[in-house]
């Protein structure tokens, strides 16, 4: 793979918190901390510039959430970006959909390259004429304009989470959508924002016999009354929204028995499951959990079918990640437009990527000092004791500040968007 675009922030708001393409491809959104949406835009290719085809420039940036104050809870409210989804186009506009912990937006981004002119009720200006100055009829005319890209929020989804959310998912309906928190998951309709229905409530009557909570929730590709959400406790839970309007019992539920051999004080922090996907044909479910990611069968239960080792060599490093906190970092997971390819995030801005069919994987590393536009991306080791070879890199000297959490994969390309921090890298498959 070579790098062929990088876009650098600077300070903590700029750090990124999601990565998502369109359904094209065309389009690449990332949300940061400060509450701004940058949407990347894809090269048309032109004949005498090949190769530029596939780099992504900057097409709109907007602020989609503010700072805010619960006054009844005394609670800063965060305008950090949790997460981002887009709409299917219908149109020439775009729609996508943005959170932070409290609150969704629909945001519609558009194309102006026209503005009217030759009003008769006003000048050019703008401003009201005096209607005796009237004397003749004018047709107003569209005039060509610079482009100009607008962002509108459209729909304000407020209101309806006690706790803060952690995923959105567009149905395959495109009517509605859900959004999870820690403990509840609302369904909406795109066109009603004054309510929602609850779907699924873990909340025990008594706080007090909390034992675990919601991580991650996303609609079946396909069939518009399925879904499911993961929990801290590393099960997944299948609903299926035929059975009841309130989907408490599950359908289907995953868990792997754990193996007792490896108990440990830190078994139940790393099984919480952090991220789950839907493969793109509805027949998998992909998650991810602090050491590995799994791949289930939708119609095998007791255990997943793959597991992937992503990084082995910290087990042994538990106690200093618990200790700086790192032990809780929630890595995302995606697949490739075939489902043949999965890749997530570690540290030292290492990613990994893991091929199913040849079980072969890689680890790569996005980082400014190997990421020359065209540099061809050397796979990465690590070594854990004994002699280090020349290439390799110690597991003691990882840097675990640099992390990649959100990573997102063209629906049907080879290219891939990496967030490291405030660095956004985009890699893409060589190109000749």
């Amino acid at each position: 793979m070579n790098c062929s675009d990088e876009s650098t922030y600077g300070n903590k708001a700029d750090i990124i918190s999601t990565v998502e393409f369109n359904h094209t491809g065309e389009l690449l959104a990332t949300g940061d901390k400060g509450g701004r949406v940058v949407i990347f835009q894809r090269e048309q290719e032109s004949k005498n510039q090949v190769h530029r085809r596939g780099e992504y420039n900057v097409y709109s940036t907007f602020q989609s959430h503010e700072p805010e104050f619960d006054y009844l809870k005394s609670l800063e409210i965060e305008e950090k970006i949790n997460k981002i989804r887009w709409l299917p186009q219908q149109n020439a506009a775009y729609f996508l959909l943005s959170t932070n912990d409290k609150t969704v937006k629909l945001w519609k981004v558009s194309e102006r390259d026209k503005r009217p002119e030759g009003y008769n009720l006003k000048d050019e200006e703008g401003r009201l004429r005096d209607p005796a100055t009237i004397t003749t009829l004018r047709v107003p005319v569209l005039r060509p304009m610079d482009l100009m890209v607008e962002a509108t929020p459209r729909r304000v989804f407020a209101n309806a989470h006690t706790y803060h959310i952690n995923s959105i998912s567009v149905n395959s309906d495109y009517e509605t959508y859900m959004s999870a928190d820690d403990l509840r998951i609302n369904l909406w309709n795109f066109e009603i924002t004054n309510q929602s229905f609850n779907i699924v409530d873990i909340k025990p009557a008594n706080m007090e016999e909390l034992t675990e909570v919601i991580t991650a929730a996303e609609f079946h590709p396909h069939h518009c009354n399925t879904f499911v959400y993961s929990s801290s406790k590393g099960t997944i839970r299948l609903c299926d929204m035929r059975a009841s309007a309130l989907c408490d019992r599950h359908t289907k539920f995953f868990e792997e028995p754990e193996d007792p051999s490896n108990r440990s004080f830190f078994s139940e922090i790393i099984s919480s499951i952090s991220d789950v996907k839907f493969s793109h044909s509805g027949r998998y479910i992909m998650t991810r959990d602090y050491l590995t990611v799994k791949v289930w069968d939708l119609n095998m239960e007791n255990r997943p079918i793959e597991t992937y080792q992503v990084h082995d060599y910290l087990r042994s490093k538990l106690c200093s990640l618990y200790e700086n906190d790192c032990i809780f970092d929630k890595f995302e997971c995606v697949w490739n437009g075939s489902d043949s390819v999965i890749m997530t995030g570690s540290y030292n801005n290492f990613f990994r990527m893991f091929d199913r069919n040849t079980k072969r994987d890689v680890t790569l590393e996005a980082s400014r000092e190997n990421s020359k536009p065209r540099a061809i991306l050397k796979p990465r080791k690590v070594c854990v004791g004994g002699k280090r070879r020349k290439d390799e890199i110690s597991v003691d000297s990882l840097d675990f500040s640099k992390k990649i959490l959100h990573t997102a994969w063209h629906p049907s390309e080879n290219i891939i968007a990496v967030a490291a921090t405030n660095n956004l890298y985009i890699f893409q498959d060589k190109v000749n």
